[in-house]
């Protein structure tokens, strides 16, 4: 038996003969403290977990001063890295709690569980872990809980829970485990107890509907008697409760090896990796379904007191977001957690009172900082770390040692940092991370900065997630250096790109990611595909990232002269292309192609920054105008296009805005069919383009729209009414009121100068300065600038007044103005 009858008072506890088994939930404080209590009184020559055999010799490094949980025991095929599982341990996990008491007294520490090499050879489905008893090992088949199981693999906490009365499982087991374990006199009672609970659940319910378990606690007994053979009766197992009952029935050798015999097989490799507090709480994937690790780790550490040092720590957080909480507020929670805590008829209180005090005393009712106590505490951003001896693919080593040289350490925590690539370290630091995410490793995430906007400096958003171990193990296969890896993983991927646009794309992260060796085979592919390419649009879709790869030379230090021709070459050719590609196009085409105007208008910009070479008459911007000048006026264009390209030559000062207008015009005229002049006016104001501006500040294309979409016929108004929907709606809220105002006034007033023709030519802007209008603000101007009152006053006779006294004043405004 594991347990026997109570102890006597004042004793250690007794128990039975034969292996003690110590049923467990899995990353339960209750339950590793009960764990260590039993070890301790029991003192046991072995000690054999749940766990696959393979990690026995991973076991020792658990005692090294660099091993920190959250940990995980990372399962991988040996030549399929991404065919992996995990078994992940917290520090308030009962079989991390076995391992170090078996570390610290000199004691055997062995894994009794199917070996990985079976498991993984059968497949790995992703289970979902319930807060029952043993989800199994990550990516195990023979996990309970998952989705295509639910309706008949039970959740014996749930079952337990709701024979005694509760609805809610975890906080039933709060109630009988976590906050009574620690007051058993016999350190086996509680072991027995559940051990007899799951007893009556197997009877009832067998395997819960999973026959796989059937398998895993026929290899258990197997290395229970092996053990036995070794050490006697004095063996300590640490498993599953639900398991408990199995492996206390008595089976044949001969029945249970029958069980196991033709199992595949698959040559595996395992280590530690560093887990977090956040994977833990995930109940699917790799995750272990514990809903606050934050917590259970506060209840597993604190040595006394724990809901006041609870609220001490939430106290503590919530002063650090500027929140009023005084010492006055830690301890009215307190009382209120204790008060609910008996109301509610609980022996402590839990999670559930200690969140209903803090909303209510530290958060005033509010649950936005309570999200936040949640994640930050209940939750917990804690990254384990492994230490460097543990065993690892030669990538790994090569990164880690590239991540403390950069001083870029893995974290937990999203954080966001500015690389300014004149420096070195932060150049080489870019540069690894660009490297990691052609290698599939997202550490880091390029993200918007919000300074300078040059190619000088780059924003990145970093968050280590267990999961990349996987991904790096799987980039091995590259290289044994991240260099070498991203050089080859680089080099397939330009022979296997199937579009021209992602080899571009490809040769722009070969610049970032500084791979000299890897740009030659990409640029020479890419040379490939851009001749025998004949799609316009293909062409235009590879042509930015192809020209912003050009800019990168003068930053990076990276030869860039390469891709200058081709990138000239391929410019020619859209320029070429580009009329014939946008005759006779349909509606969802010709917005494509719309997209395509825009990309290469962009391209060309900065191709003729690099100076790349004349690419005929006018150079290449010239070329650009001219094609086009082409589009504007081609009747066989698609009006989307037709108008974006008269907005883009207007933008450039290449066409008058009398020519705009008139063109617009002539598209608004009555002869042209509604859906086309929509599609005109969605093209040269529509997209982003600013073009809510120019209308606010352009009247006389605002009364052409103005007089358009009066005069659209009833009958085609609701076909281009979505059209116009599409295009202001994009506006910001302020230029549509300001439009709609312009509207509702009319045209304004001409002046006589407007009359004449003596005008400034822009509308709603005279000629000379309006004094009168400017005087008006120079009073609170003057008090801003601290020049005194521009109007003098009665009691200051030298105070000028009128116009002198403004002209005096505009002086002195134009002296300290910058």
């Amino acid at each position: 038996m594991s347990a026997g009858p109570p102890a006597p008072e004042g004793g250690a506890g007794v128990r039975g003969p034969g292996p003690l088994l110590l049923g467990v939930r899995h990353h339960g404080p209750g339950s590793a403290r009960a764990v260590r209590a039993a070890l301790e009184a029991a003192a046991p020559r072995v000690v054999l977990i749940e766990g696959p055999p393979e990690a026995d010799a991973l076991v020792p490094l658990a005692a090294d001063k660099d091993m920190r949980p959250p940990v995980a025991l990372l399962a991988h095929v040996t030549d399929e890295p991404g065919h992996s599982a995990f078994w992940p341990l917290a520090e308030f996990s009962p079989e991390w709690v076995a391992i170090q008491w078996a570390l610290e007294h000199g004691v055997t520490a062995r894994f009794i569980d199917l070996p990985a090499a079976h498991t993984l050879a059968r497949g790995t489905e992703e289970t979902d872990p319930g807060p029952g008893e043993d989800p199994g090992p990550a990516g195990d088949p023979g996990g309970a809980g998952r989705p295509d199981a639910a309706a008949v693999r039970i959740d014996p906490l749930a079952v337990l829970a709701e024979t005694a009365g509760h609805d809610d499982p975890e906080r039933w087991w709060e109630d009988v485990v976590e906050h009574r374990a620690g007051a058993a006199r016999d350190p086996f009672a509680p072991f027995a107890v559940l051990e007899e609970a799951m007893g009556s659940l197997r009877e009832a319910y067998g395997v819960g509907g999973h026959d796989r378990d059937l398998v895993r606690e026929a290899y258990m007994r197997l290395q229970i008697r092996a053990a036995q053979r070794e050490f006697g009766d004095d063996v300590a197992v640490v498993c599953g409760a639900w398991h408990v009952p199995a492996l206390r029935r008595r089976a044949t050798v001969g029945a249970d090896r029958a069980l196991l015999k033709g199992l595949p097989r698959a040559k595996v490799q395992l280590t530690w990796v560093p887990w977090t507090h956040r994977r833990l709480s995930r109940v699917s994937g790799y995750g272990a379904g514990v809903d606050s690790p934050g917590w259970y780790g506060h209840l597993f550490s604190a040595p006394d007191r724990p809901v006041e040092r609870w609220m001490t720590k939430v106290a503590r957080l919530l002063r650090d977001e500027d929140r009023g909480v005084s010492s006055a507020h830690v301890i009215e929670a307190v009382r209120l957690a204790g008060t609910l805590a008996a109301m509610r008829g609980r022996p402590l209180p839990g999670l559930g009172e200690t969140t209903d005090a803090v909303r209510a005393v530290m958060c005033e009712g509010s649950d936005v900082p309570l999200e936040l106590v949640h994640d930050r505490l209940v939750v917990g951003e804690v990254l384990g770390e492994v230490p460097e001896s543990a065993p690892a693919v030669p990538l790994q080593r090569d990164l880690a040692q590239s991540q403390r040289r950069l001083r870029l350490k893995p974290e937990a925590l999203e954080r966001e940092i500015e690389l300014d690539l004149r420096k070195e370290t932060d150049a080489a630091r870019s540069t690894l991370l660009h490297r990691l995410r052609l290698l599939g490793i997202a550490w880091g995430e390029p993200a918007a900065s919000r300074g300078s906007t040059g190619t000088f400096r780059e924003t990145w958003r970093l968050r280590w997630e267990p999961e990349l171990s996987v991904r790096v193990a799987e980039a091995g296969v590259w290289g044994t250096t991240v260099l070498a890896a991203a050089t080859a993983k680089a080099e397939s991927d330009a022979v296997g790109a199937p579009a021209l646009a992602e080899v571009t794309a490809l040769a722009e992260r070969c610049l970032l990611a500084g791979l000299p060796d890897a740009l030659p085979v990409v640029m020479r592919v890419l040379a490939d595909r851009a001749a025998l390419d004949a799609d316009v649009g293909h062409l235009a879709q590879a042509l930015p990232a192809l020209v912003r790869s050009l800019r990168y030379g003068d930053v990076r230090g990276t030869d860039t002269r390469a891709l200058a021709g081709v990138a000239a070459g391929l410019a020619e050719r859209v320029f070429v292309g580009l009329p014939p590609a946008c005759a006779a196009l349909d509606g969802d085409a010709a917005e494509e192609m719309r997209g395509h105007v825009d990309a290469v208008h962009g391209a060309v910009g900065l191709l003729g920054e690099a100076t790349v070479g004349d690419a005929g008459s006018g150079g290449v911007r010239g070329r650009w105008h001219s094609v086009l000048g082409v589009l504007a006026v081609r009747d066989t264009v698609p009006g989307v296009v037709r108008g974006r390209a008269v907005r883009l030559l207007l933008d450039e000062g290449e066409l008058a805005q009398e020519e705009a207008a008139r063109l617009m015009g002539l598209v608004l005229s009555p002869g042209t069919e509604p859906a086309d002049a929509a599609a005109w006016i969605e093209g040269f104001v529509g997209g982003g383009s600013g073009g809510g501006m120019l209308l606010v500040h352009d009247e006389r294309l605002l009364a052409l729209v103005d007089a358009w979409l009066t005069g659209v016929p009833a009958e085609a108004f609701t076909d281009v009414l979505p059209l116009l929907r599409r295009t202001f709606s994009a506006y910001e809220t302020g230029v549509r009121r300001t439009l709609g105002e312009l509207v509702r006034r009319g045209p304004a007033p001409r002046t006589h100068a407007e009359v004449t023709g003596s005008g400034s030519g822009m509308p709603g802007f005279a000629p000379d300065l309006d004094t009168g209008r400017a005087d008006a603000v120079l009073p609170l101007l003057s008090l801003l600038l601290g020049l005194g009152d521009p109007a003098g006053t009665e009691d200051d006779p030298g105070g000028g007044t009128g116009a002198a006294a403004g002209t005096d004043t505009r002086n002195d405004l134009a002296r300290v103005a910058p």
